[in-house]
């Protein structure tokens, strides 16, 4: 298959400056519909392809989003490889607002999610000791350095169901924990591009110190602190796409379904092999 960079943008990330874009359109999902349009982009000659995950204008709340239907439709057009940004707090003192973590683990305190997987009917148990592609992740790093961009190359992004921001109670367990920085939308998208075998990795912008420290986290804290970590995230996006395609043949991203599929065979139906069949066509 021909790589196929998509990247998904979370607060304040509505569009990608500087993209061409050639079209937009939907795209119908067994699962319902994607948070928006996808945006089909250029830079140079390198396509992108490229979803708000909240929608234009910022319309979904982060329990409300279809992850499924975004995952699914980025992988039914073709996309191999998938970066997603969201903006995030800090856990740590040297983890500044303003700055960059690229993410690479993942704790799960939501709730009220519902599904977080694919194979609702089937079997299916992927290997998520180690969540993001190894070699997107180290790629971006090599960017983040090279452009001088103030950047923590690994941390443990802990996923509440929010649209709350912690209590000081919550927040200073978290802290106590190990944990790195905290958000409420990561963890969905790196499990399910793990079942669609896509090389994933996370850009979190972090905006604020949460609530562990003397101030509160709010909306305009947020706000006003997204713009230097945004525009950060977009130079090495952009950094990205004009060195896309690399190597990413040494992971195993592209084989995760591969060992799997707990379900006996005989119990694949023509419904469940149509219904499934852009994830596991090639093994069944």
């Amino acid at each position: 298959m021909q790589p196929r960079l998509g990247i998904i943008g979370g607060t304040g990330c509505y569009e990608l400056p500087g993209i061409k874009i050639k079209s937009t359109l939907t795209c119908e999902t067994p699962f319902g519909a994607p948070s928006d349009e996808f945006v089909i982009g250029e830079l140079g000659e390198k396509l992108v392809i490229f979803l708000p995950r909240h929608g234009r204008g910022h319309r979904i709340n982060p329990s409300k989003i279809n992850n499924r239907a975004n995952i699914w439709g980025m992988k039914k057009l073709g996309v191999t490889h998938l970066v997603s940004v969201s903006a995030v707090g800090s856990f740590r003192e040297e983890i500044r607002p303003g700055s960059l973590v690229f993410v690479d683990q993942y704790v799960d305190r939501t709730k009220n999610r519902g599904a977080d997987t694919f194979f609702e009917d089937l079997a299916v148990h992927i290997a998520f000791a180690d969540p993001v592609c190894p070699q997107l992740h180290a790629q971006l790093i090599r960017l983040a350095n090279k452009l001088g961009i103030e950047h923590t190359p690994n941390g443990i992004y802990l996923n509440i169901e929010g649209p709350a921001f912690s209590t000081r109670a919550e927040s200073r367990i978290y802290r106590a924990w190990g944990m790195d920085v905290i958000g409420m939308t990561n963890l969905y998208e790196a499990k399910l591009a793990r079942e669609a075998e896509l090389h994933f990795a996370a850009i979190a912008e972090v905006t604020d110190y949460d609530s562990w420290r003397v101030e509160a986290v709010d909306v305009p804290t947020v706000i006003g602190n997204l713009g230097k970590a945004n525009q950060a995230a977009v130079r090495v996006l952009t950094a990205l796409i004009e060195s896309f395609p690399f190597d990413t043949s040494t992971c195993e991203c592209e084989s995760a379904l591969a060992t799997a599929l707990v379900t006996h065979r005989e119990y694949l139906t023509d419904e469940l092999k149509e219904k499934y069949g852009l994830l596991l066509q090639k093994y069944i």
